[in-house]
């Protein structure tokens, strides 16, 4: 089922498994996904080949590191290509952390933009009240979308098949965002939060940073609402 499915590129599938299927409505606060999502460009830039993290043994995880193109080239991806030029005219070099907090302040409404043109996603439209109430949904036009991706999450957890770098990473994203208990593949979500991170762990270390920068960021972004 799986191999006759395009595969989306990381933030997307990552929007759609941050969003319940019947409702449009996100699992988490949307500031959190869409520092997921930044996190998940970046990702996705760095097993194309496009972008490196300035990384030496005493560089604190997530912190200091400063992004660099290895490749500068276009991916012709609107999204990611802005990720690639935000990078590229940045004087000096930007800070992980700080690059994830400004490339993710607009990213969400991108990526649904994304995923309605590209025809992933209908614009649904519920009026209540006689009319004078209007709420606008978001809702995949086909849930082959975001159940495959569930899919290769329960295989690599089940081991049933070995992780390839992008469902590893979709899968540490996942875990760090809070989102296995809306997978719907294990009573024990605690566990599958486990074996997510463990699978992770297991690949690239720049990608493993990159989403330990997410978590912190999410971090900073939680301190900050009770400060």
């Amino acid at each position: 089922m799986a191999s006759s499915i395009p595969q989306l590129p990381l933030r997307d599938e990552l929007f759609l498994l941050g969003h319940d299927d019947d409702t449009g409505q996100p699992h988490i606060h949307r500031q959190a996904l869409a520092l997921g999502l930044a996190g998940a460009v970046l990702i996705d830039l760095f097993l194309a080949g496009r972008i490196a993290l300035d990384t030496t043994d005493d560089t604190p995880s997530g912190e200091e590191q400063r992004l660099w193109l290895h490749l500068d080239r276009p991916v012709g991806d609107l999204i990611t290509d802005t990720a690639l030029a935000s990078i590229r005219y940045a004087h000096p070099t930007p800070p992980l952390r700080g690059w994830l907090r400004g490339f993710a302040d607009d990213l969400y409404d991108r990526t649904r933009a994304g995923l309605h043109a590209g025809g992933i996603l209908r614009h649904d439209v519920r009026r209540r009240l006689g009319g004078l109430a209007r709420t606008d949904r978001y809702l995949p036009t086909d849930l082959k979308w975001p159940v495959v991706a569930r899919a290769r999450l329960h295989y690599i957890a089940a081991g049933r098949d070995q992780p390839d770098n992008h469902t590893a990473a979709l899968g540490g994203l996942v875990a760090t965002l809070g989102l296995t208990n809306h997978l719907y593949l294990a009573d024990d979500t605690a566990a599958l939060t486990v074996q997510l991170r463990t699978i992770a762990a297991q690949h690239h270390r720049q990608v493993r940073d990159i989403t330990a920068a997410v978590d912190a960021a999410i971090g900073d972004l939680a301190t900050a609402t009770y400060r």
